[in-house]
């Protein structure tokens, strides 16, 4: 079986992206492991190319199948969209918002129409984004509306430690008000179909706790009693292999210890910091729920360091190997 074919998207073009896109394609790993199509601007690509000193050259093509996937060459689909009189790093601009925007949506729709086998994103800038006229607030709510997805599921995968969300980019106060059976329900069951599409069918998910050592049976919070084991117990009796509510002092140590296949966190920072800490580079997003498969690097623009040279392009490398690890079972 070939390599697989993944298009890369090369994010806000004042941040960092462009930087590990051309350390990524000039790195030995991600050669061995896919093909990749570059959607971007070529003087940006080029002005990154010799920034980071890597020995590429740039074929530009309209379509994936025109791809050059030979060793050193960089396959770009240009879409000319910088201008660099108005380009400077490192700053909040309408029009490279608007740029990343539109090499996102290139990617998904090369995507949507199977010629490609996945998408592997780059950062993006909000400010940016809405400062170009993208009313999105971030790659999950693109793609989601550009793949006609309600509701996509976000995992990181860690070293083989996989972390769903149940809640995300909400206060604290309104994420307890979403912990409800219901939603968990909902939402391990969902996650399980995503698990299932990535070929991950062996295994225990585990529910984390919400409230210090669970809550003691109701001396430290109610939720674990009225919300959360009530679901478990639920889903249990439905057939599904999912325990808990375990403590998130715990848990986390114990999936990366290969206990679980899966660990549902139950709001943004407790699984960040989990992830993040076991290996920070290496916590890569995937987006799951959706026809498509998107993987995706978990830092910013890194507006302070753009254009100099030194980012670390070990989160994307891994990014784009994961989405040539789980691309098969997308294309099947």
């Amino acid at each position: 079986m070939g390599k697989s074919l993944i298009a890369v998207p090369i994010g806000d073009p004042a941040g960092v992206g462009p930087e590990i896109v051309a350390k990524s394609i000039a790195s030995k790993e991600v050669f061995d492991a896919a093909n990749c199509i570059i959607v971007g601007d070529k003087t940006i690509m080029e002005n990154a190319i010799q920034i980071v000193g890597a020995d590429l050259t740039i074929h530009e093509i309209n379509e994936p199948k025109e791809g050059d996937f030979r060793e050193g060459i960089l396959n770009l689909i240009n879409l000319g969209n910088v201008d660099m009189a108005k380009f400077e790093f490192g700053k909040v601009n309408g029009m490279c918002g608007k740029a990343a925007y539109e090499y996102i949506a290139k990617s998904i729709e090369l995507a949507n129409n199977g010629k490609v086998d996945a998408v592997a994103t780059t950062p993006i800038n909000k400010e940016s984004l809405r400062a170009g006229g993208i009313n999105y607030i971030g790659h999950t709510e693109i793609f989601g509306a550009l793949t006609n997805t309600e509701d996509p599921l976000t995992m990181f995968e860690t070293n083989g430690m996989r972390v769903f969300f149940l809640t995300r980019h909400v206060s604290l106060r309104e994420m307890l008000d979403m912990i409800t059976k219901d939603r968990i329900k909902d939402y391990v069951k969902r996650c399980m179909e995503a698990l299932k599409k990535l070929g991950v069918t062996d295994g225990t998910m585990a529910i984390a706790g919400l409230n210090p050592h669970s809550g003691e049976h109701g001396l430290f919070g109610w939720e674990e009693v009225n919300e959360i084991t009530p679901a478990i117990e639920e889903l249990q009796a439905e057939g599904y292999n999912v325990v808990g509510p375990i403590g998130a002092d715990s848990v986390f140590h114990q999936a990366a210890q290969g206990r679980y296949n899966s660990v549902l966190s139950l709001y943004h920072d407790q699984g960040h910091i989990a992830t993040k800490t076991l290996d920070f580079e290496k916590t890569i997003a995937i987006t799951n729920g959706m026809p498509i498969l998107r993987t995706s690097v978990d830092h910013g623009t890194a507006f302070d360091i753009a254009g100099k040279g030194i980012v670390s392009a070990v989160s994307m490398i891994e990014a784009i190997l994961l989405a040539a690890k789980y691309a098969p079972n997308f294309t099947k």
